[in-house]
């Protein structure tokens, strides 16, 4: 698994699929996984704790499906083609933009295109520009994979900015960590 991503994620809600994402972490508690790993409950219907597992954030998802055409700032976006290893710049459903105040990075985001959507993660920026930044994500995101969602799950500060730069919210999400024991 790739850093930081998680080893399970949810993808249907019920009684049925619950039993079902059940078994599968009861398999991999039993495959004795090397170090942290984590499990994102896509629809904050499982409680882990009687598995080991400790709640590391409960967040909101997103959506944005109408990108403001024209974001007022100073900040000028530049799309990156190098960087940090282990980022897969080579792949066409990667999109990694910072944003320049001067010669200073003062924000930036990834976007990963995938099942008909874009995931938008890893937004940087300074709380007084939160809001410009998200808008300006969005219209970069409709520019480099038109006509599709960007979606993506905030919480605090960060989900506040992006309700003010006009993102829907949608329902609650959970991240479920454990550590090897």
């Amino acid at each position: 698994m790739p850093r930081f991503y998680p080893n399970v994620v949810t993808l249907q809600p019920g009684k049925a699929a619950l039993a079902e994402q059940r078994d599968a972490i009861d398999i991999l508690l039993k495959s004795n996984l090397p170090g942290r790993w984590s499990v994102k409950d896509s629809f904050r219907a499982l409680d882990l704790s009687r598995r080991g597992f400790e709640l590391l954030l409960e967040a909101r998802w997103i959506r944005n499906t109408m990108p403001v055409a024209d974001v007022p700032s100073d900040i000028v976006w530049q799309r990156e083609s190098k960087g940090a290893a282990g980022l897969p710049f080579d792949d066409p459903d990667f999109a990694m933009f910072i944003g320049r105040r001067g010669f200073q990075v003062v924000a930036g985001g990834m976007l990963y295109r995938a099942g008909g959507v874009v995931g938008l993660t890893n937004v940087v920026a300074d709380a007084r520009d939160a809001p410009a930044v998200w808008r300006a994500l969005a219209l970069q995101a409709a520019r480099t994979f038109p006509r599709l969602a960007l979606v993506g799950y905030e919480s605090g500060d960060e989900l506040k900015a992006a309700r003010e730069a006009g993102y829907e919210i949608g329902d609650r999400l959970r991240i479920w960590v454990k550590s090897k024991d």
